[in-house]
């Protein structure tokens, strides 16, 4: 069978399963499940696959929301994996539209798996929880999960279209102090103020941004400020997000912000404890061939791109880690209006509007096409690999 025609058995299959995949969207939705807790979403998601004739593999580089869905058709071909996310946010749910995100990646799966009549390579549907600050697709990148996959794919629901734009590398750092109690008022002199080194660090954070680049972000809260006024703070802790759209240069950043606190350690007395939480978050490497692909694919549906800037909204993703490691694409698509403000309850309430819905679909629509060609097309692919051996 042609590409194109191979295509057109890709959008027909999703059309039948349009169904299915805007329940599944739902259920995720109404079941909204934190970092590492997404055992709802990681089950629907993983049985569905694993009906449609997938193997499935559960629990994967001991992560227990994580999962791998295989469907191998001939052997030695090549491998591409469609990624989900799942999880949600604290308090506001699906406010980034992972319910979409995931089922596009399932329902791009089956419809390659159920469109081929003998698929020439592997297709993996990879459940990756913990996008929204756990770095789930980092655990897994580290634990060699996505070693043997030579593409990977994923959408992202957005209040625009945009093909690509950078995302920063992002380090994340907790600061505490341990410092002396003491009565506030009758003798504050026998006592180490913690927080007051907390505040330093924030103020010689902010004398420090003068002479940070354009591109770095630093912003922090104040976790544990004391218990009392009347009591001088023995403890005190603060956890900062370090970015930059350069990996060297943020690890750099991070060790400039450990100066900071070293700093407001001396000058309180109190003892320094700083050290990382989880691994750091990479830059994004887009696929050229692979976003041009998606882009012909998703614009023969009558969506549209405009000439947006790669700075706007630039936050940091897991993706970036993956993208270090296999060709990846992680395209933007509008599932509400340029009014939408990511992680807002407008947001969740978008994902899982007909239009919210509407666009999953002719995302999974758009991977899937894209899918088609790399299997099908050897030039395209050695066209992607080359692009990502560049610099």
């Amino acid at each position: 069978m042609k590409v194109e025609e191979q295509k057109e058995a890709v959008y027909k299959a999703l059309d039948e399963l349009t169904p299915r995949l805007i329940d599944i969207s739902t259920q995720i939705h109404g079941h909204p499940e934190t970092n590492f807790e997404e055992y709802f979403a990681s089950d629907l998601l993983s049985r569905t696959a694993e009906k449609a004739g997938f193997v499935v593999t559960r629990q994967i580089a001991e992560v227990d929301t994580a999962f791998k869905a295989v469907y191998r058709g001939k052997p030695n071909g090549p491998v591409l994996a469609f990624l989900s996310e799942y999880d949600a946010l604290p308090e506001v749910g699906h406010a980034c539209g992972h319910n979409l995100i995931g089922t596009a990646g399932l329902g791009a799966a089956l419809a390659i798996a159920t469109a081929f009549e003998t698929l020439p390579g592997t297709v993996e549907l990879i459940g990756t929880p913990a996008e929204e600050g756990g770095g789930g697709k980092i655990l897994l990148a580290d634990r060699g999960v996505f070693d043997e996959v030579d593409a990977a794919m994923m959408f992202h629901p957005a209040p625009q279209n945009q093909l690509w734009k950078y995302a920063m590398a992002s380090r994340i750092v907790e600061i505490e102090f341990f410092g002396k109690a003491a009565h506030a008022a009758s003798s504050p002199e026998k006592g180490i103020n913690a927080l007051d080194a907390v505040i330093q660090t924030f103020n010689n954070i902010n004398a420090l941004r003068q002479h940070m680049r354009t591109d770095v972000r630093v912003h922090g809260i104040i976790l544990d400020g004391g218990k009392a006024p009347n009591i001088v703070p023995d403890h005190s802790s603060a956890l900062f997000y370090v970015r930059s759209l350069d990996d060297d240069y943020c690890s750099q950043m991070v060790e400039k912000v450990r100066g900071c606190a070293a700093g407001a350690a001396s000058a309180t007395g109190a003892t320094l404890d700083f050290h990382e939480r989880g691994s750091a978050y990479k830059t994004l490497k887009t696929n050229r061939p692979l976003t041009e692909s998606f882009q012909r694919n998703i614009e023969s549906m009558g969506v549209l791109f405009e000439e947006n800037e790669p700075m706007d909204d630039i936050g940091s993703t897991d993706m970036g880690n993956v993208s270090h490691i296999t060709p990846s694409i992680h395209p933007y698509l509008e599932i509400g209006g340029s009014s939408l403000i990511y992680h807002s309850k407008e947001f969740a309430e978008a994902a899982v509007s007909e239009k919210g819905h509407r666009t999953m679909i002719l995302a999974a629509k758009a991977m899937a096409a894209t899918a088609v060609e790399f299997f099908l097309d050897e030039h395209f692919r050695m066209q992607v690999k080359r692009d990502f051996s560049r610099d």
